[in-house]
């Protein structure tokens, strides 16, 4: 009998740890997906999948790198106009094509390591992939990798693993630098 797969989307080095190691430890095979049109600026982009590449070879992982699929402006005309739900869309845009690629792939399972983030919305991620999913070949693989969040950030620390200050879109840039400006104003 084959070995389990699953095609994990990573949004980052950092997020990927525990993830990726826990799966390992269930004894699937894990792949994983960098596809993050969402990034950005580009510089930003590129020190993330930098952080990827680095985890991937500590942990022993193959990635698929969607570089040619880079396009912020595909990912801005989804959002545009509905920024007030900018990461449901952004979740979306990221779960669609990591199954797309599952699917043709021939993978067990699908995840991604939005589900290890405290900063994201678990339930709506989740809740996504798995209507994704339905009654599909390619199942979702439902898992609450936040226990494992301290642990995560002192690894990828000990890694010296680039750990970003926003999600990546620069709609969360701005919120999170937002308090700075307001000290100039």
């Amino acid at each position: 009998m084959s070995q389990e797969t699953v095609l994990l989307h990573l949004c980052c080095g950092p997020c990927a740890i525990v993830p990726v190691q826990s799966l390992q430890e269930q004894g699937l095979k894990v792949i994983g997906l960098f596809y993050n049109p969402n990034i950005h600026p580009l510089q930003e982009y590129l020190r993330r999948r930098k952080a990827v590449s680095q985890a991937a070879e500590r942990l022993s992982i193959d990635v698929i790198y969607k570089d040619d699929e880079y396009d912020p402006e595909h990912y801005f005309r989804q959002v545009a106009f509905r920024e007030n739900n900018r990461c449901l869309l952004c979740y979306q845009l990221r779960l669609e094509r990591t199954l797309s690629i599952a699917k043709r792939g021939r993978f067990t399972f699908f995840s991604t390591t939005l589900l290890y983030s405290k900063q994201q919305k678990h339930e709506s991620v989740a809740g996504l992939a798995r209507d994704m999913a339905g009654n599909g070949r390619v199942r979702f693989l439902d898992q609450d990798f936040r226990p494992g969040w301290h642990e995560g950030i002192k690894t990828s620390q000990e890694w010296g693993l680039y750990r970003q200050q926003y999600c990546g879109c620069i709609y969360s840039e701005v919120e999170r630098y937002q308090s700075e400006l307001r000290k100039l104003i």
